[in-house]
C-alpha cells in the first residue's frame, strides 16, 4: 500500500464516521430516534473498523513487520 492510498482511506474512513452522525441526526427528525439508530449504526461500525485496521496497519509499519511504501 502506498502512503498516499493510506491517507486517502484514512479520509474516507473518518468521512464514513462522519457520515453516520448526519445520518443519525437527520433521521431522528425524520423516522424517530430508533429508527435512526438503527440506520446509522452499521455506517458507524464500517467506519470504525476502517479506522482499527489502518491502526493496526500504520503500527506495524512503525514496528517494521509491514511497511507501507
Amino acid at each position: 500500500m502506498r502512503k498516499e492510498r493510506f491517507v486517502l482511506l484514512t479520509v474516507v474512513a473518518l468521512g464514513i464516521v462522519f457520515a453516520s452522525f448526519v445520518v443519525r441526526g437527520v433521521g431522528q427528525l425524520i423516522v424517530g430516534r430508533d429508527s435512526a439508530v438503527l440506520v446509522s449504526a452499521p455506517i458507524a461500525v464500517i467506519g470504525f473498523g476502517m479506522l482499527v485496521y489502518l491502526f493496526v496497519r500504520a503500527t506495524l509499519d512503525a514496528v517494521g513487520v509491514w511497511t507501507i511504501e
